[in-house]
């Protein structure tokens, strides 16, 4: 029943948005974008910074309607309701991906893949990923750009300081054989569950654990439930910021490429706060007393890295063993030096 509701209503938006070149002149174009987030996070502020502009550059011929934390859709409805056409935008992590049958896009789960931001816009910002997003087309989807969050924390209930730390603890990823696998490797027993639903989780002690940027574990609170929250660094949380590809292509072209140029600035704006972003969270749960920081030490950190990186041949036939050779290239990176 609710899917033929979520159909009919579907069918709405369509006949809205694909109207006659009178109703493009009359009515602003509406741009839903869905993200499931805090306002106050990167992506949140990203998707409000390109909402401005948007408006801004079309001169209210486009309005930009956010609906951030899941107010719109959960994780798991979401992607389903962009292809349908439902919603217009969403900025889903790149995890996100791999059960649409995309799964190279999971190489992005891969842990210690880079090392700082530079290695990585390599990638995001180069001919690799522009592949990547290519693949989308097939699906419905246009990509647009990448949205850094930032470089991930482990957080737990228990110690998490070794590599040992880790075995037989329960830990929430996000649905990716690659972070399935990357929990395995430290002995964890992996429990995908969708983002709105990890605080209470956490707090009830169905699992014991999560990873998240900073950003994400400040604003959605988590730390307030967590006892401990390791500085690990291993593995980059980014956004594709899609759209209904059939929308997009419908667009007045001159409609199109003004919101082109917001989305450019929109993602220049995003990647410049990330760091800074995920910084002042990580103070900010310092300062709460909550949470005990703990930052590994140099051999700590490189034990982690060694159990970890054997993660990148277990799923190499799953993302493409010539595709994470390619970003090796570019990065510079040999696990053989570990």
């Amino acid at each position: 029943m609710r899917r033929k509701v979520l159909k009919l209503s579907i069918a709405v938006a369509v006949a809205a948005a694909f109207g006659t070149t009178t109703l493009w002149a009359q009515e602003p174009i509406v741009i839903k974008f869905s993200h499931v987030v805090a306002i106050d996070t990167p992506k949140g502020k990203g998707a409000e910074f390109f909402k401005k502009r948007a408006e801004e550059l079309t001169a209210g011929k486009v309005k930009v309607d956010v609906y951030p934390n899941s107010s719109l859709y959960k994780d798991k409805e979401e992607m389903e309701s962009l292809q349908l056409g439902a919603v217009q935008m969403l900025a889903p992590s790149l995890a996100k991906f791999g059960p649409l049958g995309v799964k190279e896009f999971e190489v992005f789960d891969l842990p210690y893949l880079f090392d700082n931001y530079g290695e990585l816009h390599k990638v995001t910002q180069g001919p690799i990923g522009k592949q990547l997003l290519d693949k989308l087309d097939a699906k419905g989807i246009k990509g647009l750009a990448y949205w850094d969050n930032g470089f991930k924390v482990m957080s737990s209930n228990k110690p998490i300081r070794t590599a040992a730390d880790y075995k037989g603890q329960k830990m929430r990823i996000q649905s990716s054989k690659v972070l399935e696998a990357q929990m395995r490797s430290l002995g964890v027993l992996p429990q995908v569950m969708a983002f709105s639903e990890v605080y209470q989780a956490l707090q009830t002690g169905v699992v014991d654990g999560t990873e998240n940027p900073p950003s994400n574990l400040y604003t959605q609170k988590m730390h307030e439930v967590q006892k401990y929250v390791s500085v690990s660094d291993h593995g980059y949380l980014g956004y594709a910021v899609i759209t209904n590809k059939k929308f997009w292509d419908g667009l007045p072209a001159d409609i199109r490429g003004k919101l082109e140029q917001a989305m450019k600035e929109a993602t220049v704006y995003a990647n410049k706060i990330a760091k800074e972003e995920n910084d002042q969270a990580l103070e900010a749960v310092k300062k709460s007393g909550k949470s005990q920081v703990v930052v590994p030490t140099a051999q700590e950190k490189a034990a982690l890295k060694k159990a970890l990186v054997k993660t990148h041949d277990e799923v190499g036939g799953r993302v493409g063993k010539d595709l994470i050779q390619s970003i090796y290239k570019e990065t510079g990176f040999d696990p053989g030096k570990l």
